[in-house]
């Protein structure tokens, strides 16, 4: 009996992975890139309009910074800058105090933002895994 197993598909499918990493790399980077902004633009948006004439400089301090931690991981750090104006009032804006309501409006443009992300992140899998 000739137990000889054929290996072809295997090295086939290592190839295709191995030449498919860096192109998810710079996808997912697009990806995380494209979502930060969204979500910057949205909470820039419902912060004009929940924060009314008592704060009218806050949505301008609202910014992101894309951070890499080594080659795999990619991050979108999203917020108001507090060294800019009206930015140290993120806190108080978006999550309430005593006197004032939570505003929410970095939550809400986060779960508006959520649904595309995903699946857009699917599709680089999806184009990462595929090798046929």
């Amino acid at each position: 009996m000739d137990n000889r197993f054929d290996m072809s598909d295997v090295r086939r499918l290592q190839r295709s992975l191995a030449r498919s990493i860096p192109r998810v790399r710079r996808d997912a980077r697009q990806v995380t890139m494209r979502g930060a902004v969204n979500i910057k633009r949205d909470w820039r948006s419902n912060a004009r309009q929940s924060s009314g004439r008592h704060a009218p400089l806050y949505p301008n301090s609202v910014g992101f910074d894309i951070a890499n931690y080594g080659p795999d991981i990619v991050m979108a750090i999203i917020g108001p800058d507090k060294g800019a104006a009206q930015g140290a009032l993120g806190n108080i804006l978006e999550y309430g105090s005593v006197k004032n309501p939570p505003h929410n409006d970095g939550g809400r443009a986060l779960d508006a933002e959520l649904p595309r992300f995903e699946a857009q992140m699917a599709l680089v899998a999806e184009r990462g895994l595929a090798w046929w």
